[in-house]
């Protein structure tokens, strides 16, 4: 499995995004769910994440952000992901820039987490059946972009299937 670092929406935004995920299942299409299951935006991905690693984003300066989240976007054919894009700002990269220099060493980072290759988002729905991904487009196409706030920064541990908040957040 992987771990990653995990950037937390704001109570709203959540909320936001939560019903976009009810609209998919209304709509038959699967979306995520359970406890450990939160809106975020993956900002750092590896096959290990060292505790010393931990410990220098527990370092960060850290501010709640303001981000926008855009339109749909379709990542894969086989078996299509539906997100929601990010839309980039400086701000947004210098925080990236800053994760990925701490993450970098750890092994199994994927080229495509790295700057300048880097598609922030919001997964909406994982492997839509091709000919179902009409139907999950249809299911919240109607919404528009919104502002949301990045209020934390959590570490989400793939094997163990845990989540540890490190800076700010609920």
């Amino acid at each position: 499995m992987v771990q990653s670092v995990e950037l937390l929406l704001d109570e709203r935004s959540e909320a936001v995004v939560r019903e976009q995920w009810a609209a998919l299942a209304r709509a038959g299409i699967a979306s995520p769910r359970g406890e450990t299951h939160r809106p975020h935006v993956t900002i750092a991905v590896a096959r290990e994440i060292w505790p010393r690693i931990d410990r220098a984003l527990a370092g960060l300066a850290f501010q709640p952000l303001p981000i926008r989240l855009g339109g749909l976007l379709v990542f894969g054919a086989r078996r299509p992901i539906l997100v929601r894009a990010v839309v980039v700002t400086e701000e947004l990269l210098a925080l990236h820039r800053q994760i990925d220099d701490l993450v970098e060493p750890c092994p199994g980072v994927p080229a495509t987490m790295r700057p300048g290759a880097w598609t922030p988002h919001v997964t909406l729905a994982r492997r839509v059946p091709p000919d179902r991904l009409g139907a999950a487009v249809d299911a919240v196409a109607a919404d528009h972009d919104f502002p949301a706030v990045v209020v934390g920064v959590r570490r989400w541990d793939g094997d163990a299937r845990q989540e540890r908040v490190i800076l700010g957040g609920r």
